[in-house]
């Protein structure tokens, strides 16, 4: 059995976003979004992140943007908010990129890893698009939304 985690930043204090990874014993974050340097991110800017985990809690980080949408797809849902058509585009993207090698590559390398994006909730957010790709490949792998 593989486990997988997600989480998303989005109105999540430092305090509580550590703690959850903690709790869960993540031991590497998979940054999969498109969009990560602005500095109005605040602890959840790429080089800021990365530093806090690795050397304040000894938690990997890596980021794996083969797995986020291209901004054509962030602009147009952002738009029209239709899950359905992001869906629609998102996923053969997935497939296009070879996600499922990504998948490989990360749990041969992770015992616990957690797929990081910006949505508060996993419901309409890329990172479970993600985690069910995978699970087409992976039938054992359980995937947690923290």
């Amino acid at each position: 059995m593989y486990r997988l985690y997600t989480i998303g930043t989005q109105r999540k204090p430092l305090s509580t976003f550590i703690s959850q990874l903690r709790d869960a014993q993540v031991d590497a974050v998979i940054d999969i979004r498109a969009r990560n340097t602005s500095h109005l991110l605040g602890y959840a800017k790429q080089d800021t992140l990365d530093f806090l985990l690795r050397e304040g809690f000894g938690i990997g980080y890596e980021h794996r943007p083969e797995l986020a949408p291209v901004p054509e797809i962030l602009d147009a849902y952002g738009d029209d908010g239709d899950w359905a058509a992001y869906e629609a585009r998102f996923l053969p993207l997935l497939e296009e990129r070879e996600a499922e090698r990504v998948a490989q590559e990360i749990l041969e390398r992770y015992q616990a890893p957690c797929l990081l994006c910006a949505e508060p909730t996993a419901d309409r957010c890329h990172r479970r698009l993600v985690g069910e790709y995978w699970k087409r490949f992976l039938p054992r792998l359980v995937v947690v939304h923290l």
